[in-house]
């Protein structure tokens, strides 16, 4: 299910993308900004792990620094048939972490060290288990997917709002050419929040996808879930200064949000994830 609705969400933003361009710039208009976005987040893809670290200030830790951890992370990559990914520690007091990479093959784990000290072992390993879900579902390939075909919907809106105020608008619409001017304002307007908002929805699936995938890896869905309410404790208690642009690798979101956060948020509600662990241990038959 999780996957279907991703599907369908990315669909919905391709079609978004397709309709923006083709009306705008006609075919041209499409490949211009298609290839624009495609080069931007390619590049973001490929150097997504060291870009996320340097961003995160984490630091790779050795088995002799951390064998504990180590040890874990070995544990759960083998539950869950991956290559062990490198180890990287955040000197941070707000519990959380993150999973990082372009394949199975080059993947990063990092955690907090606010994450070593408030988690039991079983919570510890259910957490990196959710990381590693997302790396087993080629998460990090679908939010570059992803973030590519939203980069080209928010740059053709850009280029068209120029071209309306130098007034060359009209040349580069295609056929929507008889469209009232307001109409075209509302759409130049309303596109890049739609293609943000759709973007968020794919985020939230994708966080869904992870934890049943975590769960099964480890086994415990229940330790997931008791992770997750700690973990959101200490997000609210302790925000971390994060980028807005990395805030969607973490397990729970790591902003404090408002009402205008929670419709952009990239995580799903701590409490709806925690009741869907719930169900899907009474599934399993597990009760601790």
């Amino acid at each position: 299910m999780n996957h279907a609705k991703t599907v369908l969400l990315l669909g919905l933003l391709s079609a978004l993308f397709l309709g923006l361009g083709y009306l705008f710039g006609g075919v041209t208009g499409l490949i211009v900004a298609f290839g624009f976005a495609l080069l931007m987040n390619a590049w973001t893809y490929w150097f997504s792990d060291k870009l996320a670290l340097r961003m995160a200030r984490a630091h790779q830790v050795t088995p002799e620094q951390e064998p504990r951890l180590h040890r874990m992370v070995e544990d759960v990559a083998g539950m869950g048939g991956l290559p062990k990914p490198k180890v990287y520690i955040v000197q941070n007091d707000a519990p959380n972490a993150f999973a990082t990479g372009r394949d199975p093959k080059h993947s990063v784990v990092a955690v907090t060290t606010g994450i070593v000290r408030i988690l039991n072992e079983d919570e510890l390993k259910s957490v990196l288990a959710h990381e590693m879900g997302h790396i087993k579902n080629r998460d990090i390939l679908i939010s570059a997917i992803v973030a590519t075909i939203a980069s080209a919907v928010m740059f053709i809106a850009f280029m068209a709002r120029w071209a309306l105020f130098l007034g060359a608008f009209n040349r580069l619409r295609g056929y929507g050419a008889l469209l009232p001017m307001a109409l075209w304002i509302v759409i130049i307007i309303l596109a890049p929040i739609g293609a943000m908002l759709i973007r968020s929805a794919i985020s939230r699936q994708r966080e869904y996808g992870a934890d049943e995938t975590g769960a099964r890896i480890c086994g415990r869905p229940l330790a997931l879930a008791s992770a997750l309410r700690k973990l959101q404790m200490g997000a609210q208690t302790r925000p971390m200064k994060v980028s807005e642009s990395t805030a969607h690798m973490y397990t729970v979101s790591p902003l404090r949000s408002d009402f205008m956060g929670n419709l952009f948020s990239t995580h799903p509600p701590v409490e709806q994830r925690i009741a869907r662990l719930e169900r899907m241990a009474e599934r399993m038959g597990v009760w601790s």
